[in-house]
């Protein structure tokens, strides 16, 4: 299925060939101007009989898209481990309203809570529903390698910091990858108020559709367990979306 983003040229049976202004992945609803009107018009991606400009069929409800980034992200972290810039990581957690997750990459130095900010590095799930890009410079749907090639060219100096051997978080990713992708991605994040820290990786769905994961439990990624050596653990295999809240310190970016 071919990506749908702003810009996306698109024919309705009525109005004929338009330009979509914004899109929300989460609703199936697009807005999107016709020919030489001043104004939108609202049209559900389910419903209204949208197609590419090409006449391919637009199937919202046959082909749920992501709501979030952190899978293609995830994708594309594997494949830079592979090449060598092992010292990269990913940050993943959810908004205080509990409704979308956020993400950062960061290179360097492991440090979870001292990470480094770069400009295009770090978004959110509710940024991504209006907009599928992770600003960057790429393109809507590109894929893995595209990806790296866009981001390679956006920020070099920013890439090249991930240049190193960390193999313990190497391997945890990949072994995360496997389990997870193409369908979960994970939360680093938990309510503090609501009870102890987990024990195992909290799992979140990438899609509404996909059910809760109920493969073998994750451990946390090397090093985040002596962060919270003195707060209390308990084991749960899944959180679900409406228990979390942001319990990263970091200010709401």
């Amino acid at each position: 299925m071919k990506a749908v983003a702003p810009g996306t040229v698109i024919f309705h049976r009525y109005r004929g060939y338009g330009v979509i202004t914004s899109v929300n992945l989460m609703t199936g609803w697009i807005s999107a101007r016709f020919g030489g009107e001043g104004r939108t018009l609202d049209l559900n991606l389910s419903c209204d009989q949208v197609q590419h400009a090409d006449g391919e069929p637009i199937y919202y409800r046959r082909s749920a898209p992501d709501r979030m980034p952190h899978g293609r992200i995830m994708d594309m972290m594997r494949e830079l481990h592979k090449a060598g810039y092992q010292r990269l990581y990913l940050y993943s957690w959810p908004k205080a309203s509990g409704m979308h997750w956020r993400w950062h990459l960061f290179t360097g130095p492991r440090h979870w809570m001292q990470r480094a900010w770069r400009e295009g590095w770090y978004g959110s799930g509710a940024d991504y529903n209006l907009n599928p890009v992770l600003g960057w410079g790429d393109s809507p749907g590109a894929d893995t390698h595209a990806l790296i090639s866009a981001l390679a060219k956006f920020d070099p100096s920013g890439l090249a910091n991930a240049l190193g051997r960390d193999e313990d978080h190497t391997r945890w990713f990949a072994d995360v990858c496997d389990a997870l992708l193409p369908d979960y991605t994970y939360s680093l994040g938990w309510d503090q108020q609501a009870g102890p820290r987990p024990q195992q990786l909290p799992i979140i769905p990438l899609r509404n559709i996909v059910k809760p994961y109920i493969g073998m439990p994750l451990s946390l990624p090397p090093g985040w367990g002596h962060l919270w050596s003195s707060v209390p653990r308990i084991s749960v295999n899944n959180v679900h979306s409406k228990d979390r809240v942001d319990s990263s310190s970091d200010a709401d970016r």
